[in-house]
């Protein structure tokens, strides 16, 4: 490899300047065709219309009888039965002037009738039943094509295909569907301090965490990890490493990313004509943060610290990827909460603070989880947002209100709302 230097960037830029730079490098991946049990969490790649009606006739919200209103316009009424409908057979026999069909849930109305009586409302007779409540025209019909009829839209392209929407595919008849293809995400970690979590010695070597958070946190989202392990701090092994990641559609590397004379990241995507498109943001955690694009794929270099790694991940890379699963919607939900302790920082920098949310007199109320730095992955664990602290605060006292992002709720919004 040749060890050129790169001279590190001294401009940092701002964190929304950096979400727009890297989702302009977001596009939507090309479609494939999956059947009904295979595209639950998908994301449509077409505009699917109903082409059937639903119900497919008038039939029966109750079980009991289908009769004709005038007939039971006063009771109590004496009617002949002349057919039982079980739900999912058509009558052959209408009812005519002083008859009754006994029916079930579902089942088709009758020709001839145009109501149905509830069983509560009626009294068995021999060959027939008796009537103790009168009925409109159309009391508990469902009318043919109340749900929907042909033409009617079902849903666009860009939709997410949660579980209600899965089921209207299966009843207007589809057995597959075309949906935005799953990015397959190489991960990878470089440090020599690094190890997996089955040879943790005591021997000063800590474990690679973000492996294992960054491909939860795919998995989360239906990206497909590639785990490429964990590379020593030398270029030529880096480089090896990286040429495997390009294979995969968008790669994520940690560590490596900072000033020191032992990182290499950027160094090794120069060589392989990556162009580093921005690094360094002014946020903290996650401030050291290369994005490159190589062979047309997005590579993020993210921050060795565990914290610094999730919150990144969380502004940038988790957008990005569900951009290009076709999600038109692909930040997490933000509300306002009040902080509930004084939080003081240097001005210059966004903060993310990990915070645990509490609701009280209609109003959700923010503690932070304990020590904020980026190391401290405990912090994480308890957080259910991220309390968003403007780059030029110095300070914010307890009992004012702050933009908190939802990081437990998997809802999207179009803008992020910060």
């Amino acid at each position: 490899m040749t060890q050129a230097r790169i001279r590190p960037q001294r401009q940092s830029i701002t964190v929304s300047e950096a979400r727009e730079l890297v989702l302009a490098s977001a596009h939507p991946l090309p479609s494939e065709t999956v059947g009904l049990t295979e595209c639950p969490g998908r994301v449509l790649a077409e505009d699917v219309a109903a082409d059937i009606s639903i119900p497919p006739a008038d039939n029966s919200a109750m079980d009991g009888f289908a009769v004709r209103a005038a007939d039971v316009s006063e009771v109590p009424a004496e009617l002949r039965v002349v057919d039982d409908l079980p739900a999912g057979r058509e009558s052959r026999k209408p009812v005519g002037a002083g008859e009754a069909a006994r029916i079930m849930t579902g089942a088709a109305i009758p020709e001839g009738a145009d109501a149905v009586v509830m069983i509560e409302d009626t009294e068995p007779l021999a060959g027939g039943v008796r009537i103790l409540a009168t009925a409109e025209p159309g009391q508990h019909v469902r009318r043919a094509g109340s749900d929907v009829s042909p033409g009617t839209p079902i849903a666009s392209a860009g939709d997410a295909l949660r579980p209600a929407l899965v089921g209207m595919l299966a009843a207007i008849g589809r057995t597959a569907v075309r949906v935005r293809q799953r990015p397959t995400v190489a991960v990878l970690a470089t440090g020599d301090e690094l190890v997996e979590p089955d040879r943790l010695r005591d021997d000063g070597r800590i474990v690679s965490s973000n492996s294992y958070n960054l491909q939860a946190a795919l998995k989360e989202i239906g990206a497909r990890p590639v785990y490429l392990g964990i590379s020593p701090d030398e270029p030529d092994r880096i480089e090896d490493r990286f040429r495997q990641a390009l294979r995969c559609d968008v790669v994520i590397s940690t560590g490596g990313v900072s000033v020191g004379d032992r990182d290499w990241i950027k160094q090794v995507l120069a060589g392989l004509g990556g162009e580093m498109r921005l690094w360094r943001v002014r946020m903290r955690p996650g401030a050291p943060l290369a994005f490159v694009v190589a062979e047309e794929r997005p590579v993020f270099g993210l921050p060795g610290n565990p914290v610094s790694t999730l919150v990144a991940f969380e502004q940038f890379v988790r957008p990005v990827l569900l951009r290009m699963m076709g999600h038109r919607r692909v930040f997490r939900p933000v509300a306002s909460a009040i902080l509930e302790r004084d939080y003081r920082k240097p001005a210059g920098r966004m903060h993310f603070v990990r915070v645990s949310l509490s609701e009280r007199d209609g109003r959700l109320h923010a503690t932070p989880t304990g020590d904020q730095a980026s190391n401290i992955l405990l912090s994480m664990v308890r957080a259910d947002a991220l309390a968003i602290v403007d780059a030029e605060a110095t300070r914010v006292a307890a009992g004012t209100p702050v933009p908190v992002q939802l990081i437990l709720r998997d809802d999207l919004r179009e803008d992020p709302g910060f």
